[in-house]
């Protein structure tokens, strides 16, 4: 059989470094495992511009098309600061999730007991967290026409519309409730149908996906505003969460401070099955391109390593491996090692990224 693709775009910033890391655990697998991949990198943001004058060649986009799944480091960077908005590095970023229709952005919230002391939430509200968030990632107010800044008179006005068509929502709906089958069988979908018509569509077409074809999962409803409430108040309640673009984007971010550390955190985007029935998917960590700390070792690779995992998972039907690697994560944490993010008030010897992943692969090692 032919190896699964996989097309590594380790971007700016601190992306090499953790995406060093990350190969050494897909090469473990190979060689432990025998799960192996064909793995081909390239370049994008910063990376792709200052090779080729844009932040995502038209070849570059062609291969993520092609392969199974694409690992994303990082774009982004001061040197890019002043180029036009149209050559930024994060257009990369933006054409793959566009042109890949990548619209369903999963944001997991993981609170590993040994980090539970870092979350700004007491450690019982937090301890054993485990939610998934589902946003809707290429369409709605980032996206909708008419959009720009117009004068009217003596005032200029800023203008963005909230747009969402019945088979957008309802794509993102049916990714959210068959995530929820794989968990624990619940649905929290929040908009704001009190005052948007966008968020009454929404929650017309979340009943209707709801009541026609996944009735034995439980679905709940929740204003946004709400939901921020209660993932500050009581996040254990959630399981998968589904939602629109902009608030999917800020109720993300605000889980994510819930598990203590951006460096933990991966994602995944994933659109409509290929041929060969894989989703379109692209995984990156959650984190930035960090260029004030790129090329020191100090980077925590942790956040791109789940990424990995979440492609074990959600692309390649290894749920068992992605367990392997999350358990070891977890068992490296228990053991207290600590890149310098996860270090508490307390301090500490921070250790490298190479030496996190050592650390991992020592942990993978011992599972087999």
């Amino acid at each position: 059989m032919t190896a699964p693709s996989l097309l590594i775009l380790a971007g700016d910033g601190i992306g090499p470094e953790v995406m060093a890391q990350v190969r050494r655990v897909i090469s473990w697998y190979g060689d432990r495992r025998g799960l192996n991949f064909d793995v081909s990198e390239d370049l994008v943001g910063g990376a792709a511009y200052d090779a080729h004058g844009v932040p995502l060649t038209d070849e570059t986009m062609a291969k993520a098309q092609e392969v199974d799944a694409v690992l994303l480091g990082a774009v982004g960077g001061p040197n890019y600061d002043d180029l036009d908005f149209s050559l930024k590095p994060e257009r990369g970023l933006l054409r793959l999730r566009k042109e890949m229709d990548l619209f369903a952005n999963l944001r997991p919230a993981q609170c590993f007991d040994a980090l539970a002391d870092f979350s700004s939430l007491k450690r019982d509200v937090v301890a054993g967290l485990d939610i998934m968030i589902v946003r809707e990632l290429t369409s709605g107010i980032y996206f909708g026409e008419p959009r720009g800044i117009i004068t009217e008179g003596n005032e200029r006005i800023g203008i963005n519309t909230q747009r969402y068509t019945e088979s957008e929502i309802a794509r993102v709906a049916r990714s959210a409730f068959e995530l929820a089958r794989r968990r624990s069988n619940k649905v929290c979908s929040m908009e704001k149908a009190n005052v948007m018509e966008s968020g009454v569509l929404w929650r017309k077409v979340v009943n209707e996906i709801h009541a026609a074809e996944y009735s034995d999962v439980e679905l709940s409803h929740m204003y946004a505003d709400a939901g921020a409430m209660q993932l500050c108040r009581w996040p254990k309640q959630f399981d998968v969460i589904v939602t629109d673009n902009l608030f999917g984007d800020l109720l993300s971010d605000a889980a994510a401070m819930l598990t203590g550390s951006l460096g933990m955190l991966p994602s995944a985007s994933l659109g409509a099955p290929m041929a060969n029935g894989r989703p379109k998917a692209m995984y990156e960590p959650v984190h930035g391109s960090a260029p004030d700390i790129a090329g020191q070792g100090k980077a925590n690779p942790i956040a791109c390593i789940l990424s990995f995992a979440m492609a074990l998972r959600y692309s390649f039907d290894e749920g068992e491996e992605a367990t392997r690697l999350e358990s070891a994560v977890e068992a490296v944490l228990a053991q207290g090692a600590r890149t310098a993010d996860l270090l508490g008030p307390e301090g500490g010897t921070p250790i490298s990224t190479s030496e996190m992943g050592d650390a991992v692969l020592a942990a993978l090692d011992a599972s087999v």
